[in-house]
């Protein structure tokens, strides 16, 4: 028989869960107000005269308040300003109203899950290598050389810190820093410096690392949606004692089970087929909204796109969302952007589409266009004229290849077009077109 204490546990547990989402939504009620700061005008400002620029700027001229968008996505949080995978970094894209946030998944060498983009990169995202837990990396730190005569590197500098080679307990005593590393740095010190030019170190060291799980309560807190991307290991799974790839893809879903999320708040991701046909088969409340993220060459995908039946084969399985990178789903279509044979080929097979990552390539005059594509614009690089038309392949990506969400580095830019144009809500798996 069940005491009347024991009968309120429940009740209680649920009332010190509210209190702590409340207290974390009051810490950040700013959060509630969409901020979207100077970027999506400048970029406005930078647009090509015609339609949609002026659709764009009647709608900034008229709109007084943006509001959030789960076609905005933040991708590692707002990467382009704050250290990937931090709590600020997940704050910032929240106020600038990305509808869904995203936390990598990796595992420590206890086997808990933290919100890293692999396994192997404290070495580049943390302070690692200035703190004692140096010693445990799986690679130490190297200098770069130098030929003494020519000046020439001969050798980059060097070091592999894994979240494997550490607790969980270790890695929360680490601090974040912009994902970057100097090759021809002598010391630790210039080796943690290196951050692109597009990017600022203003904010580049001291962020707040998470745990999966501490992710999954901050962003519910924030009232947003969730993208876990469950990352390849890059270290033998026996190490673990016997954790296989099937208990990760399963620890995964249970952390948002043990938290409470309804799993239809879950976008789930991964690059390898089998993990997301797992979750179609042991956890399908979670799998019939998980994400296929598209790994192959893009060089490839363009010469040779897979037909529409191997689109309907992922669709047959269980898979109804693909995520490609930018750059496959859109061409040089004459002398405008237009959508590629890919994305044509998937969306007559049924499938719905996600893209990756706008806002992470510099600017298009100096980066972009120079680097032939700077890869998230290799196809259309060369239609590309100024920052403004980031805005233009946007619309293309949302209007004609007719994605449901785009991942960005700086969330406002997607934010800004999505309230602007009336993009509609990622659709439910399954839904039938006409009853959306």
């Amino acid at each position: 028989m069940t005491s009347p204490a024991a009968r309120r546990l429940p009740a209680v547990a649920a009332g010190v869960a509210l209190f702590v989402a409340a207290s974390a939504v009051a810490e950040h009620a700013d959060v509630a107000s969409t901020q979207l700061g100077p970027r999506p005008f400048y970029l406005l400002d930078e647009m090509k005269e015609g339609p949609l620029k002026r659709r764009l700027a009647a709608c900034a001229a008229e709109r007084s308040r943006y509001e959030t968008s789960e076609f905005s996505i933040g991708h590692r949080g707002a990467p382009l300003q704050f250290p990937e995978h931090t709590k600020e970094s997940y704050l910032a894209a929240a106020r600038m109203g990305a509808g869904i946030l995203e936390c990598d998944v990796t595992f420590t060498r206890d086997r808990q899950l933290v919100c890293r983009h692999a396994q192997c990169d404290l070495h580049r995202t943390t302070n690692i290598l200035a703190t004692p837990l140096a010693a445990k990396c799986s690679r130490p730190f190297t200098a770069a050389q130098f030929d003494p005569e020519t000046g020439e590197r001969v050798a980059a500098a060097t070091a592999r810190c894994c979240a494997s080679d550490i607790t969980a307990a270790e890695f929360g005593t680490l601090a974040g820093k912009m994902d970057a590393a100097d090759p021809d740095a002598l010391t630790v010190q210039e080796y943690l410096g290196g951050t692109a030019d597009f990017r600022t170190d203003l904010y580049a060291t001291g962020g707040t690392l998470l745990t999966h799980a501490e992710s999954i309560r901050l962003f519910r807190s924030l009232g947003r949606q969730f993208a876990p991307e469950l990352k390849a290991p890059a270290v033998p799974m026996a190490f673990a004692g016997g954790f296989r790839r099937e208990d990760y893809a399963r620890k995964l879903v249970d952390e948002y089970r043990q938290a409470g999320i309804d799993p239809a708040r879950v976008r789930l991701q991964s690059f390898n087929a089998d993990d997301v046909r797992f979750w179609i088969d042991h956890a399908p409340e979670f799998g019939r909204q998980a994400i296929l993220l598209e790994g192959r060459d893009p060089d490839d995908l363009a010469a040779e796109p897979p037909t529409i039946a191997e689109f309907r084969a992922l669709k047959r399985r269980g898979i109804n969302f693909l995520a490609p990178p930018m750059q496959v789903l859109v061409t040089a279509d004459g002398n405008a952007i237009g959508p590629s044979e890919y994305a044509r080929r998937a969306r007559a097979a049924g499938l719905e589409l996600y893209s990756w990552t706008t806002e992470r390539s510099g600017r298009v005059v100096e980066d972009i266009v120079p680097a032939g594509g700077a890869f998230y614009y290799d196809t259309t690089a060369h239609l590309l004229r100024s920052d403004g038309d980031l805005l233009e392949t946007i619309h293309v990506l949302a209007r004609q290849v007719g994605i449901v969400g785009l991942f960005s580095d700086w969330p406002a830019t997607t934010t800004f077009y999505a309230n602007c144009m009336e993009v509609r809500r990622p659709p439910a798996a399954g839904v039938p077109e006409g009853d959306r």
